[in-house]
């Protein structure tokens, strides 16, 4: 969990520090008026999402807590109920039962005597271990004091979350003379029995154990020699998935972001794969790969949910980046989620590689079905309109040097998702996707590699009004970025550059 000032100096953080002495000081209603809303502009209805969650208003960042409990999905959030700018660090709430459809409900968790409420994580307590229920499960939510120091704190809940008891022997987990020293994200391990927490700790992973989630002890660490350090490591994760569906040949994930150092500029989020014993975590990589889980501007510090009821492996992350997140020109709301995903493994004949796509839930917001196959090129293209949509194509490239779909295009203005024949990569360009000001470093074209997968490939848009989730070949390539268009830039249509290519498009509307 990034504050604004973690940019340039990520070990470094002044405005946390003076957040919280301000708390101390002044109590905690002087702080609000410290960090409280800025000048509303006009309010952008335009750019709310229709299927990705946003806050009704006022600042959201990190996903946290996510978990599935007694029928329902929990999103909580990092937040400022106060404002449009990070401060005020909250526990924001909400409920879904389908991933598609949320319900806001009351801030969970608010800042006390040991600062703001920084990330963290949730957890079903099925058996009591806390001993918090009186035999009876209930949720125990994890998560980071962010006074003077960055300490680990936990806080309970009876009533399916709608209430939160903070633990009177916080903070369990003691800060040990650490600048950065945060985002705790658990879940129980059976084969040793015990709760697992990860912790991220300047530039590596803290793994911890604890029989009760009160009692923790130090079991291992991992990063200082792997992976990308450009910048301080956030929101960690870890899970066991199997490989294209082979319960007997599985390998831990373990996710972990990064700000700044990302491939787009900023913040960004990577992922090692290999074993992990309940003690230790060791990556079959080289120490110095990297593994990017999105190479779009704006994912980042996903969190899986836990107790999927059917197993599956579900996540979202926040839909921003540190380099330009506090002038996004949303109100009267800043910030919003990804749409959920679900997570795999595949063997891609180049390694195993992470795979997601948006979760199935999805396609019940879908209506209005428009469809059409043909040839691209030379100016010929079908023509569609809509703001919040769902677009399946399938291309097959002849001549053509580049091909995919222009989104939220219109006078001037358009959105580019394509794929470069030559250079072999899935790209996004929103270089002219609008005229809203977002900061010089908004305005660009991201890429990840992609090898074509036989003669086809599969794409995937969510293009969901103020921005676009692009997955390509069955998950394999992802790019993740905001845009704001321009009123009346609703037209979606296909291009070939340099030649033609056949294409099929299906085009559906996203209404929650």
């Amino acid at each position: 969990m990034n504050t604004p000032d973690d940019r340039h100096h990520p070990l470094v953080l002044p405005r946390r520090r003076f957040l919280a002495a301000s708390s101390a000081v002044l109590g905690l209603g002087a702080l609000h008026a410290l960090t409280g809303p800025a000048a509303s502009a006009a309010e952008t209805p335009q750019w709310r999402p229709s299927v990705r969650f946003a806050p009704s208003r006022n600042w959201i960042n990190d996903p946290n807590g996510l978990v599935h409990f007694d029928g329902e999905y929990h999103l909580f959030f990092q937040h400022n109920p106060y404002g449009d700018q990070w401060g005020n660090m909250s526990w924001g709430h909400a409920v879904s039962t389908d991933l598609v459809r949320w319900q806001e409900l009351p801030v969970a968790l608010e800042p006390d005597e040991l600062g703001a409420i920084y990330s963290g994580s949730a957890v079903v307590d099925h058996h009591d271990t806390s001993g918090f229920f009186g035999g009876q499960p209930g949720l125990v939510a994890i998560y980071t004091s962010a006074g003077d120091t960055q300490q680990q704190s936990i806080a309970f809940s009876g009533d399916r979350g709608r209430t939160w008891t903070k633990y009177s022997g916080n903070p369990v987990i003691p800060n040990p003379g650490e600048e950065d020293f945060r985002d705790p994200k658990v879940f129980w391990h059976a084969p040793t029995g015990r709760w697992v927490l990860l912790l991220a700790v300047g530039d590596r992973i803290h793994i911890c154990g604890s029989p009760n989630l009160r009692d923790w002890e130090l079991l291992s660490e991992f990063g200082v020699e792997h992976g990308a350090h450009g910048g301080v490591w956030e929101c960690p994760d870890l899970f066991e998935l199997p490989v294209d569906g082979d319960p007997e040949r599985t390998r831990w994930v373990l996710i972990v972001s990064i700000n700044p150092g990302g491939p787009a500029g900023g913040s960004a989020t990577q992922y090692f794969l290999g074993d992990f014993d309940g003690t230790t975590f060791t990556s079959d990589g080289a120490p110095e790969e990297v593994r990017w889980v999105d190479r779009g501007a704006d994912f980042y510090a996903p969190q899986s949910f836990s107790d999927v009821p059917d197993g599956r492996r579900l996540w979202l992350g926040w839909m921003s980046n540190w380099d330009y997140a506090e002038a996004v020109p949303t109100d009267p709301w800043r910030g919003s989620m990804t749409t959920p995903r679900q997570l795999g493994l595949t063997d891609t004949g180049d390694g195993v590689r992470l795979v997601q796509e948006p979760v199935d839930e999805l396609t019940s917001a879908r209506s209005n079905r428009r469809a059409w196959n043909g040839v691209i090129g030379g100016g010929r293209s079908p023509e569609f309109s809509g703001t919040a949509l769902d677009v399946v194509a399938v291309f097959r490239p002849s001549a053509a040097a580049a091909f995919g779909v222009e989104v939220f295009a219109g006078d001037g203005h358009r959105t580019r998702v394509g794929y470069d024949v030559a250079e072999q990569e899935l790209f996004v360009d929103r270089t002219e996707s609008g005229s809203a000001h977002v900061g010089s470093a908004f305005p660009a074209r991201h890429a990840t590699p992609l090898a074509m997968p036989g003669d086809a490939l599969p794409l995937r848009i969510i293009a969901d009004r103020s921005g676009v989730e692009v997955f390509a070949a069955g998950g394999r390539a992802v790019l993740t970025d905001l845009v704001f268009p321009d009123p009346g830039s609703d037209r979606v249509r296909l291009f070939a550059d340099g030649g033609a290519a056949k294409a099929e498009l299906e085009v559906f509307d996203l209404t929650p």
